[in-house]
């Protein structure tokens, strides 16, 4: 399979999964074990790099009115948007903390380790089904406390199978928080994260051998943009209407699917 058509269905999977709650580093995974050629890790490095910038820039573009108006509050010392913004900074610390403490441990399990993405998708579906049961008409806002435990969900959420945006999503619906206030905090609350590791990765990695084409990565950023974009404002609207249960489904298939691969390419 060509690089450029390879960079395509990466971007695509990344943009998808990232917003829409199946996993997209379980989906990675599953993704880069059937092409069979990992490539150099600098390379694989840089791409990964590449679409989470992607994702990062379509959740930008889709909140950038919420965005304006909480850096808008902040700097005219906005009580409630200080809050909230000090709400999403509390939700850092738990994945901010695991990370850097357990760096090596997490990449580790990043080695296409198929049974554990199986078995974190199969998990990631049971968490989708039991939050989705939860009343349309909870009314809860985010408080400190709800911060904690949502940044919590999303430290699990490092662990490749395990849905970030059904985590964080699924915890503060069980927390009674109304879905649409849960969806915006899940996507607002990533973008620092994810922006964070990006740096970090650019300051630890030298890219400068690597032998990925520009084009490549120009296909993987365009095509996870763009499907970010249309997958973040699909998912608002999925769970406004309490369709996450369609993905919980969907991610126990494909646990299951994951385990009888495993079951037949061992026996």
């Amino acid at each position: 399979m060509g690089e450029g058509l390879k960079a395509l269905i990466l971007g695509i999977i990344q943009g998808l999964t990232e917003f829409l709650p199946v996993s997209s580093s379980g989906h990675l995974e599953l993704a880069n074990s059937f092409f069979g050629d990992h490539g150099l890790p600098k390379e694989q490095a840089l791409m990964t790099v590449t679409l989470h910038v992607a994702t990062v820039v379509a959740t930008l573009l889709v909140f950038r009115k919420d965005i304006g108006e909480i850096l808008k509050g902040v700097l005219n010392r906005d009580s409630q948007q200080l809050r909230f913004a000090g709400f999403i900074i509390i939700s850092m610390i738990p994945a901010v903390f695991i990370g850097v403490l357990f760096e090596d441990a997490i990449d580790s399990l990043f080695s296409s380790n198929i049974l554990l993405v199986a078995s974190m998708l199969i998990l990631t579906g049971i968490w989708l089904l039991l939050a989705d049961r939860q009343p349309k008409t909870q009314q809860k806002s985010i408080s400190k406390g709800s911060a904690v435990m949502i940044g919590l969900a999303q430290a699990v959420a490092i662990l490749p199978g395990i849905s970030r945006s059904g985590a964080t999503i699924g915890t503060a619906l069980m927390l009674g928080i109304s879905r649409e206030k849960a969806a915006r905090f899940s996507f607002l609350m990533v973008i620092p994260v994810i922006l964070g590791k990006v740096f970090l990765d650019l300051l630890q990695g030298d890219y400068a051998q690597t032998t990925i084409a520009s084009s490549s990565l120009l296909i993987g950023f365009t095509s996870a943009l763009i499907a970010g974009y249309f997958a973040c404002k699909w998912m608002i609207d999925i769970v406004k209407k309490a369709r996450l249960s369609y993905f919980g489904w969907y991610c126990l298939t494909i646990g299951m699917i994951g385990w009888v691969w495993i079951l037949m390419t061992k026996g």
